[in-house]
């Protein structure tokens, strides 16, 4: 008899791994009666126990539990901090909340957004709540902007790690020495030994450069040197997993992943727009891997870097001097054979694609040909002469 009863408890629908799909309404059969039948539900199976003796009241809490969410009244009190990290699903959010005491179980939380349309709108970050807060108030204040604590800083493309470090410690007032100190174990911020594998047959030093993923990030009030590199790390990850980076350039350009993350910080570098990020990607492939005859990048943004890593200010191509050009002690000389030993920045997204996949070509030249950063590839040297004539006569170079 009880098997054909619609006792009105649902269980609240699962995605991936069991995990509760963000922001997603699942409605109750017969709207607002749901509460109705589950109390006539606990009424009917008190009454089955009471049935047996009064003894059976002695499970009473427990079965109100089974039937009834645990949740706090009102809205709280005190001051709480909580971090909702990106990419969170509600579940997480209520396991967050319920390891600071903010809502009494996970449930609660997780019924009140579904009961709320615009819980899908919750953004990751750090908010500041109150303690034992009903699951439909913490809902509520987390979907007001003037509980969210911000500290955003946002990482352009192409900045080397040192320059990152300054931006950092600007914001946060935490030394660039501690960054520093970090950065010497790239394995400890989650970079997995895998990535500084090379099949070119060279051997480089571990770093951060390359992996400081460029985007605006929400810095938690006791964040650490430590923990803030490893979040740009963790982006890093998550956005070329996503991408299918290494897996790709493997297959379609016979590279390891690393001399494609080093090529695409070359193009990130070069490129003066966007829409020649390929191009140039495609210029270094063919110098460091095809008939270019030293094989060589021959480029000067790479002298740069290792001015900047020995404390000394960078040039402009004119301000360099033949023996900064082509010091032989200088690791990343333009003049090296195949592809430079680390990264030289950190590039954004449009450069790991252009890396993974650049336009077929076989330039080994280029150079800026309007105000705006375009550039003009060539073949062979005459093509390159007429594009550079091209430049000074539109006064670029």
């Amino acid at each position: 008899m009880i098997d054909d009863l619609d006792l009105g408890f649902d269980e609240p629908e699962r995605g991936e791994k069991g995990r509760h799909r963000r922001g997603f309404v699942r409605k109750r059969k017969g709207g607002s009666g749901g509460r109705g039948k589950t109390f006539l539900a606990l009424l009917l199976a008190l009454f089955l126990l009471g049935g047996i003796g009064g003894g059976a009241f002695y499970g009473f809490d427990r079965i109100q539990n089974y039937f009834v969410t645990p949740d706090y009244d009102g809205a709280g009190t005190g001051e709480v901090t909580v971090e909702i990290k990106q990419g969170a699903l509600i579940a997480d959010m209520a396991d967050a909340l319920v390891s600071a005491d903010v809502v009494k179980s996970q449930k609660a939380f997780i019924e009140a957004a579904e009961a709320n349309s615009r819980s899908k709108n919750i953004q990751p970050g750090t908010y500041k709540l109150r303690k034992q807060m009903s699951g439909a108030s913490a809902v509520t204040a987390m979907l007001d902007l003037k509980n969210k604590i911000v500290n955003g800083l946002t990482i352009p493309e192409g900045r080397t790690s040192l320059n990152i470090y300054k931006l950092l410690s600007e914001k946060t007032k935490i030394p660039v020495k501690d960054f520093q100190a970090a950065a010497k174990d790239p394995e400890g911020l989650g970079i997995p030994d895998w990535w500084f594998k090379r099949d070119d047959g060279k051997k480089s030093p571990k770093s951060v450069e390359g992996f400081l993923f460029p985007d605006t990030y929400e810095i938690p009030p006791k964040a650490t040197a430590e923990s803030i590199l490893k979040l740009m790390v963790e982006n890093f990850l998550s956005v070329t997993s996503e991408m299918k980076f290494a897996d790709r350039v493997q297959a379609e350009r016979k590279v390891s992943p690393y001399e494609a993350l080093i090529v695409s910080s070359l193009a990130q570098a070069e490129a003066g727009n966007k829409d020649d990020l390929g191009k140039v990607a495609r210029v270094a492939y063919n110098r460091a891997y095809g008939e270019f005859p030293c094989n060589c990048l021959e480029m000067d943004v790479t002298v740069n870097y290792y001015l900047e890593s020995i404390g000394k200010p960078t040039k402009t191509s004119k301000q360099m001097t033949e023996s900064e050009l082509n010091d032989p002690k200088n690791p990343y000389n333009r003049k090296l054979r195949g592809l430079i030993p680390t990264p030289i920045n950190n590039p954004g997204k449009e450069a790991l694609e252009g890396a993974m996949d650049p336009p077929p070509g076989k330039w080994v030249f280029f150079v800026a040909i309007d105000d705006k950063g375009h550039s003009a590839f060539a073949e062979t040297p005459e093509q390159h002469e007429r594009n550079k004539a091209k430049a000074r006569e539109a006064g670029i170079i």
